[in-house]
């Protein structure tokens, strides 16, 4: 009888032996197809990386006149010994509409301080994107308003995106101190005040470097509030991407305001890769990295229609920008050369 028992479960403990045995054989294989896939990405990482790209098409060496038709004149290096005391870089990609409005609120807050200041000079470079509108003439407007001493434009033969029209401007400029704004004029001009004299404190023993960012952290609560949920949860997803992987202490990365001094920026945007949306995150790593001292200020910012920016989609691709970024400085594929400096 206990021979006929056990001959009964044999078959039965067979089964159940052959079961967790393709059990484990399924988990080494899922196991070793997940190996070769994180391999095979983290290769693809490795060898799409690319040097910073700071080349320029033949045509963005050049600006036009407005007073002298058919004239092109050279922009100067940022290797140049700076001859004003502020260049204010404006990116534009369609913005012939919103454009005119910010530099006329540019350009009169400085005429004044330029009154109030006879000794203070600046300049203010827009940069056109590969626009399809007219944002290159509504630049020229103010070109032969003001004279190209106070305002030029460059002109991309392409479009490159906004790290990488902000690096061209910076690269055409004069300034000791330089500004990026964005052309919405989102953020009041008036504010370059308070960018300024947390400037003053952070670049203090710091060899002429310092970087300051306008912050819009302090409008977040209400932010939140006129948000949906699933909007709300991809900002904190995105805030806490910037956090863990790339830069922390700066609140707002994102504020399309910051001051730069011209060793600053030559530095760090001579090691920018990224040139669309995440370029500020990869700028302040870099700076992060380079023990540039950076401040924040909370400034005065008001949402403006006609955002280039797809919220849910532009953050996503902001998140994997991100991902990438410290993936490929991780693997060795992006690396920040400490030597760069000033000529």
């Amino acid at each position: 009888l206990l021979d006929a028992c056990t001959a009964d479960r044999r078959p039965h403990n067979l089964t159940n032996n052959m079961i967790d045995f393709d059990f484990e054989v399924s988990l080494y294989l899922l196991g070793g197809v997940a190996a070769i896939a994180t391999l095979t990405g983290l290769i693809v990482v490795r060898l799409s990386s690319s040097p910073p790209d700071l080349s320029r098409h033949e045509t963005e060496k050049f600006f036009l006149d407005p007073s002298r038709p058919g004239s092109k004149l050279p922009f100067p290096s940022i290797n140049d010994k700076p001859t004003l005391d502020l260049s204010i870089i404006v990116p534009s990609y369609n913005e012939e509409e919103r454009l005119p409005g910010m530099l006329k609120e540019t350009t009169e807050f400085l005429e004044n301080r330029q009154k109030k200041q006879p000794n203070f000079t600046y300049e203010v470079i827009v940069v056109d994107d590969g626009s399809k509108d007219k944002t290159t003439q509504a630049g020229l407007e103010y070109s032969k308003k003001l004279g190209v001493e106070k305002v030029r434009v460059l002109t991309f033969h392409h479009n490159r995106g906004k790290g990488g029209a902000i690096r061209l401007g910076l690269f055409s400029a004069r300034g000791r101190q330089l500004l990026f704004a964005d052309a919405d004029a989102a953020t009041k001009f008036a504010d370059i005040e308070k960018l300024e004299k947390v400037f003053k404190q952070v670049n203090k023993d710091s060899h002429g470097m310092a970087i300051v960012c306008g912050s819009r952290a302090h409008l977040q609560d209400e932010a939140v509030a006129n948000r949906s949920l699933f909007r709300t949860f991809l900002m904190y997803g995105f805030h806490f991407l910037v956090w863990f992987l790339c830069v922390r202490g700066i609140r707002d990365t994102q504020c399309g305001f910051k001051l730069l001094s011209r060793e600053a920026a030559i530095r760090v945007f001579s090691n920018l890769h990224v040139e669309r949306w995440a370029f500020d995150v990869e700028m302040l790593y870099i700076a992060q990295c380079l023990g540039i001292p950076i401040g924040e200020v909370a400034v005065n910012w008001t949402e403006i229609d006609g955002s280039k920016m797809v919220p849910v989609f532009s953050w996503l691709q902001m998140g994997r920008d991100i991902l990438l970024i410290r993936l490929r400085y991780m693997l060795g594929g992006w690396k920040i050369n400490h030597k760069i400096k000033a000529q």
